[in-house]
């Protein structure tokens, strides 16, 4: 078998494996001011959302446990 390739219609596909770039990306941009408060802003929200659900939600989840004794079956009782 010979080291020759298969015939491709773009040459650039054939020689993609061998490029390599010369080229270094531009320096990123730094973040603004207005950019920076306006992220914590959203983290700050998003985690006040998590907690003021959980002080919410968590008094639902509790099980009242003053009215179980009352509320006993009379088939528990024997009769």
């Amino acid at each position: 078998m010979s080291g020759r390739r298969e015939p491709v219609p773009f040459a650039f596909v054939a020689e993609a494996d061998r490029f390599r770039s010369n080229v270094t990306p531009p320096p990123r941009e730094r973040a603004s001011a207005g950019e920076i408060a306006g992220r914590w802003l959203l983290g700050l929200t998003i985690v006040a959302a998590l907690v003021g659900s959980l002080v919410i939600g968590t008094p639902a989840l509790e099980t009242d446990r003053s009215t179980t004794p009352a509320q006993q079956s009379q088939a528990s009782d024997g009769r």
